[in-house]
């Protein structure tokens, strides 16, 4: 059964970035969505045997690649449109903890944030139009 979401979850990634780091941006950019926008996740899973696992998403998650120029230009739109989103920059790549991390983006102003990603859930035109000219990630 193909479903069809008036909302789209999507992920955006500097592209310079090692693997691990996008993985990293990734699962911390999205935990965000998970933990604050309700509804977003189904139920537990369960397999044949009984054990049961956490909930996930109950829509796909799509992740896209973008320069340093191209991401600031989403997270502008994104911001234009006052949407909610969760963002990571180069900073939080030397903090070890939450408290940390938060004290390092409260220390950059705006204009100076060095994001190498984001993610964002919101319609799906509004999604795209922030998003305008990224490419999926390969």
């Amino acid at each position: 059964m193909t479903m069809i979401f008036d909302t789209k979850i999507a992920v955006v990634l500097r592209d310079d970035l090692p693997v691990w780091q996008k993985l990293n941006v990734t699962a911390f950019t999205v935990s965000g969505i998970a933990a604050k926008v309700e509804g977003v996740t189904g139920e537990p899973y369960e397999d044949g045997s009984g054990h049961r696992y956490l909930p996930m998403f109950k829509q796909p998650v799509l992740v896209f690649s973008a320069d340093a120029g191209a991401i600031r230009r989403a997270y502008d739109r994104a911001r234009e449109r006052n949407l909610v989103f969760s963002l990571f920059t180069e900073e939080l790549f030397a903090t070890g903890n939450d408290i940390d991390n938060r004290a390092a983006m409260k220390a950059v102003p705006t204009e100076e944030l060095r994001i190498v990603g984001m993610a964002l859930r919101a319609e799906k035109k509004t999604v795209d139009k922030v998003l305008k000219g990224l490419s999926l990630h390969r």
